[in-house]
């Protein structure tokens, strides 16, 4: 999507300006923002009974599930007969724009729709009701042998989202019909394996997608109650539901973490350095995305260990705050990925509807414009991380210690809020 390291906005008044909102937020809500408002998946002004109706209705999620198909057949049939040039084939943009991109604003909007357009798990059906209908028994319901193991959480998808991600900034040539073709063969043979071992709810566990939709969902203000209500809430509200579960830390801070390296993968002395490495291009790479994962992941576990010394213990330390993750990591995509999404998803579907080569779009905005924006997203993902994390801790610690213990985690903010702005503007 071009450089990002020459956007016509002073560095200072961007750090300045950051530095300033976040610390206002935090002594507001200090002071304004004594108890705990958010409720969870038991908040929410229910819909209409017709709106959810045709929601839930049979021939709605069938339909979604043909469409989620459909789709993926035609990527796949693009890829196999198509040319092996990303400016006349359109699949590499279908996998990294349409889909990888594409995910945020339709999880914000509709919430967690890969669940539904999810091809795989179609397949999955499709192919049960295959072996049923050759034994010629009844279809029996989906009770695996082997139930998936508590502790297993969302690491299965954080090790999925990272392969993805080292697919699209690492891999020698992300774009060729080979390597996307191999892809597609590898991560569909191995969800199908493991759903047929684990059953179909491996995919809400273990689909790198579902669980990257279902976590950008949380934010979403379309949701559900916990009695199954289809309402409009607060996006605070679903963010608050969002399960601590064992993963939860890793999937976010791989997220955080590759969009990050994202952002300096084109800084030209990170390009001299792995042209230059002993280890080779590809390996010196690798390194580089998993070294970010990890420094977000480490700087996270040390705020985590300065909240329990500064406010004593708490149950799970770890997950306890991780929801206050998300907003900065949606902050994070609509700053590097605006650009990238507006410009080449247009160009992907007229590629696909047989244009041949489609040529480049004119810029969303100006320079100073996309400058505003992706500042603004950087901030305001921070302060509403800052706003979940307050109303978590008034809700876990005594009074007396609530504002302390979110020290810690206004450091980590301010520290993740430079560190983007950074990439952003050297």
């Amino acid at each position: 999507m071009g450089s990002q390291h020459d956007l016509p906005i002073s560095p200072f008044y961007a750090f300045a300006g950051a530095f300033t909102a976040l610390f206002v937020s935090f002594l507001a809500l200090g002071l304004l923002w004594s108890t705990s408002r958010f409720r969870g998946d038991r908040s929410g002004r229910p819909l209409p009974t017709a709106v959810q109706r045709v929601a839930d209705a049979p021939t709605t999620r069938t339909a979604l599930r043909v469409l989620g198909l459909a789709a993926a057949l035609l990527v796949l049939l693009h890829l196999l007969l198509g040319p092996d040039d990303p400016a006349r084939n359109p699949a590499p943009g279908a996998v990294y724009v349409l889909l990888w991109v594409g995910l945020v604003p339709a999880s914000l909007l509709l919430g967690p729709v890969w669940s539904l357009l999810n091809p795989l798990r179609t397949l999955h059906r499709l192919l049960r009701r295959l072996h049923r209908l050759l034994r010629r028994g009844p279809l029996a319901p989906d009770r695996p042998a082997h139930p998936l193991p508590p502790r297993l959480g969302l690491w299965p998808a954080a090790i999925g989202l990272f392969g993805f991600t080292w697919l699209e900034l690492v891999s020698p040539d992300p774009a060729s019909r080979t390597t996307l073709l191999t892809a597609f063969v590898v991560f569909g043979t191995v969800q199908l394996g493991l759903a047929a071992r684990f059953g179909e709810s491996w995919f809400a566990e273990g689909d790198p997608f579902e669980a990257y939709s279902t976590l950008l969902a949380r934010f979403s203000p379309l949701g559900r109650r916990d009695d199954g209500r289809l309402v409009l809430r607060n996006p605070f509200h679903g963010l608050d539901a969002t399960p601590e579960r064992p993963g939860l830390v890793a999937t976010v801070c791989v997220l955080l973490g590759s969009t990050a390296y994202d952002g300096f993968s084109d800084n030209p002395s990170w390009i001299n350095t792995i042209q230059t490495s002993p280890l080779g291009r590809t390996p010196a790479a690798t390194l580089g995305l998993l070294g970010s994962v990890i420094l977000v992941a480490t700087l996270y576990c040390l705020c985590a260990a300065a909240t329990r010394l500064v406010s004593g213990p708490l149950p799970g330390p770890l997950t306890a705050f991780a929801h206050s993750l998300l907003p900065i990591a949606l902050g994070y995509l609509v700053a590097h990925y605006f650009s990238l999404f507006v410009t080449e998803a247009s160009r992907t579907v007229i590629i696909a509807g047989g244009v041949g080569h489609a040529p480049a779009p004119a810029p969303p905005l100006d320079p100073g414009g996309l400058a505003a924006l992706q500042v603004i997203a950087v901030v305001s993902g921070h302060v509403l991380g800052v706003i979940a994390a307050h109303d978590r801790s008034v809700r876990l610690f005594p009074p007396a210690r609530a504002v302390a213990g979110q020290l810690p985690l206004l450091a980590l903010m301010i520290t993740y809020t430079l560190g983007g702005l950074s990439l952003l503007l050297n």
